[in-house]
């Protein structure tokens, strides 16, 4: 399906803006040789060299944009690619996918738009195909991760296969995750030493949203390296061994993005039940306060209502000494009342 060529060449630098996309909704493509920088084409010659003998060891990336109408039509037109590929641009996939279809390889990644922040509804997915001579990528947004791809790329990098294309993909996927991990334990950090001090000036729903929001990262996350292990144990028989450990180690990394996501919600819910408790504890000194000073009115509040009825028979009402005799009496009940309280309180 791939063969030799020689397509235009655009220059890195005269490249359209990364996040355009051509009339056939492609916006880059890049032709790899083993030990070689790689180099990017238009649409052009993209067709020019599918069309045409290939080299064995070349192969092509093609990222298209799913905004564009054309692309789906331009990509039916001209490549080979399962069906299954084209039906997953339409489905709602609320977790990773990576599937074997023949000879191919078909996953559906999720990662984070270029230039979101942390809320996850910024998350969104990229389509893949990978086949021995062609990688084919397709997204509605633009994603962090296939950036820092074709960073790398522009930097200098060379693959030796479409594997290790897709391996170091899923190695910038992971990064990315790593990155939002990293800023969440900074928060989780500063939270922590307030409460720890026992200043109460976090907020509980500033808490509940950085769980869930991890939570759902790893509802997103946590398929993909048993996807990776269950791939990697009948491998299609294209992909060689040292692509293999690379996909591997792809593998591993997310496991341990898991694991550290999984540690972090559960050191979240601990710092919530701390503030829960130091809010009870906050309510429970309020509650003594208030029945504290309750207590102590009580006797001042009935012997005023009693004194207050105007009738006859008040005691001490003709004696001088009687308001200073009441006075007494009620400081002593009320101190012995108060004594009772924070002692029971003890």
């Amino acid at each position: 399906m791939i063969g030799p060529a020689n397509p235009v060449v655009v220059p890195i630098e005269s490249a359209e803006p990364a996040y355009g996309s051509d009339k056939c909704g492609l916006v880059w493509a890049y032709r790899f040789a083993p030990g070689q920088v790689a180099i990017e084409l238009q649409s052009e010659a993209v067709e020019q060299f599918l069309t045409s003998p290939s080299r064995e060891e070349e192969f092509l990336w093609l990222h298209l944009s799913l905004s564009n109408t054309a692309a789906e039509r331009w990509m039916r037109n001209r490549l080979q690619l399962p069906e299954t590929f084209y039906e997953s641009f339409h489905e709602q996939i609320s977790s990773t996918r990576v599937d074997q279809e023949g000879s191919a390889l078909t996953a559906v990644l999720h990662d984070v738009l270029f230039d979101s922040t942390l809320d996850t509804s910024n998350v969104s997915t990229v389509n893949l195909c990978v086949g021995k001579k062609l990688l084919v990528s397709a997204r509605l947004r633009p994603l962090r991760s296939v950036d820092r791809l074709r960073a790398a790329i522009r930097q200098g990098t060379t693959f030796q296969s479409s594997i290790a294309l897709f391996s170091h993909l899923l190695r910038d996927q992971a990064g990315v995750f790593v990155d939002i991990l990293r800023q969440s334990t900074s928060r989780v950090d500063e939270i922590e030493d307030k409460i720890l001090e026992n200043r109460i000036a976090v907020s509980r729903r500033e808490l509940g949203a950085l769980r869930r929001m991890l939570v759902r990262l790893q509802r997103l996350l946590a398929p993909e390296p048993a996807a990776l292990f269950r791939l990697l144990r009948q491998p299609p028989t294209w992909i060689a061994e040292g692509d293999a450990q690379d996909l591997r180690q792809a593998a591993e990394e997310f496991s341990a993005v898991v694991v550290d996501s999984v540690a972090l919600v559960e050191r979240v819910k601990l710092l919530q039940e701390e503030l829960v408790a130091l809010l009870n504890e906050q309510t429970n000194r309020t509650l003594f306060v208030l029945t504290l000073v309750t207590v102590m009115a009580l006797p001042i509040n009935l012997v005023a209502g009693l004194l207050g009825m105007n009738v006859g028979g008040i005691p001490f009402a003709q004696s001088s000494d009687g308001f200073w005799m009441v006075v007494t009496t009620l400081a002593a009940v009320t101190a012995i009342l108060a004594y009772l309280v924070a002692r029971r309180r003890d």
